[in-house]
């Protein structure tokens, strides 16, 4: 059925149902986190979430396309980047935490020694697929090749390296199409809010990552207010133990 209203009031409409939703653009690592603390914010506002999730990388070239976002939550590195090309309030910027990056194995299966980097080849080299995110685009995925070169181990892998836009798809793709021999190699972040998949542990300290993540206002969000509760739960004394439990430290 066609609508009563005319042109300028579907737009006004259309307009206004935007300001009460808060578009996030992401890295995967602060899904769970986010879906965590969802029921809190929309307790607190009358604002909705929209987010995407992907690698950092891709998310950049997005808002520098000037894609509408309200909140952005990406690595420290990048979202001072956009501090600097203008993109992001600088003021809004607030650390949420550091992540780390490590192994994965399917749900039940044991977890493979790799305490030292020795251990970690001698488990790569036996495993029959690799399930990581973008090996260009994201930050554990480009981690994961360096780590696969310094090991010696990148021919030999190539093969076997299973590429995904994110970790988190990755690690579902793990589930669905891996075997008890499959790893995954992403961050904790999005191994643990993946069912199906173990938490194997840290890579070893001579090929580890760490990675803060930073929460940030776009400088063209129409929901700033709103995006700043969802900040400051984010980053809150009081939702430590979330942060905690999503991979966060």
């Amino acid at each position: 059925m066609a609508s009563d209203l005319s042109e300028d009031e579907q737009l006004t409409a259309a307009r206004e149902k935007l300001s009460d939703t808060v578009r996030i653009l992401s890295g995967g690592a602060a899904n769970g986190l986010v879906s965590r603390l969802e029921s809190t914010f929309l307790a607190k506002t009358s604002h909705s979430l929209i987010g995407d999730y992907g690698a950092v990388g891709v998310m950049k070239d997005r808002i520098l396309a000037g894609e509408p976002v309200d909140l952005i939550i990406l690595t420290r590195a990048l979202v001072d980047q956009l501090v600097e090309s203008g993109h992001v309030d600088e003021g809004s910027a607030h650390d949420i935490g550091e992540v780390a990056t490590g192994i994965a194995v399917r749900h039940g299966e044991p977890s493979p020694d790799i305490s030292f980097s020795d251990a970690l080849k001698q488990v790569l080299e036996q495993t029959d697929a690799l399930f990581v995110p973008d090996t260009v685009q994201s930050t554990a995925g480009r981690h994961v090749a360096k780590m696969l070169d310094a090991l010696g181990l990148t021919d030999l892998i190539k093969d076997r390296l299973r590429e995904f836009p994110n970790g988190q798809s990755a690690m579902a793709a793990m589930v669905e199409e891996g075997t008890s021999k499959s790893l995954g190699c992403t961050q904790i972040t999005e191994i643990l809010h993946t069912s199906g998949v173990d938490y194997a542990g840290d890579l070893p300290a001579e090929h580890g990552l760490s990675t803060v993540y930073t929460a940030a206002i776009s400088r063209n969000a129409t929901a700033g207010d709103a995006a700043q509760v969802l900040i400051a739960l984010l980053t809150a004394p009081e939702t430590a133990k979330q942060r905690q439990a999503s991979g966060f430290s």
